[in-house]
């Protein structure tokens, strides 16, 4: 997750790119984006880091995973919140309690377990 102050395709694609890129490449195949259009920059992603990107089907449940954050599960933010008024370090709590929470499909295990498990980042 990272603040942005503006929705724009550029900004979006900025983030994700700098979010992305000390993934090592086999850790960073695919990425499911919205249809909004804050990610009309997905082939500046693409060649940036050499990922493929797809669309979530508009209205069919389960063709995004797990794109939608369930900051409502952890009593954090209400729903509806203005997330421009919410400090960065709030946000970045927000992740880590995401990223921590044991999840049934991973065999209760977090998604931060999986993913040290299985990859080394790089400084």
């Amino acid at each position: 997750m990272t603040k942005l102050h503006n929705r724009t395709s550029d900004n979006v694609s900025r983030a994700i790119v700098s979010r992305l890129v000390s993934f090592p490449q086999q850790a960073r195949r695919t990425l499911t984006l919205d249809n909004g259009s804050e990610n009309a920059g997905h082939e500046k992603i693409a060649d940036c880091i050499n990922i493929k990107c797809f669309f979530a089907i508009p209205m069919h449940l389960g063709s995004a995973g797990q794109m939608k954050i369930p900051t409502g599960l952890y009593g954090v933010l209400a729903k509806g919140t203005d997330l421009s008024k919410i400090p960065a370090e709030q946000i970045a709590l927000i992740e880590s309690l995401i990223n921590n929470r044991p999840r049934k499909c991973l065999g209760y295990k977090t998604p931060i377990e999986v993913a040290s498990s299985s990859v080394a980042l790089r400084d």
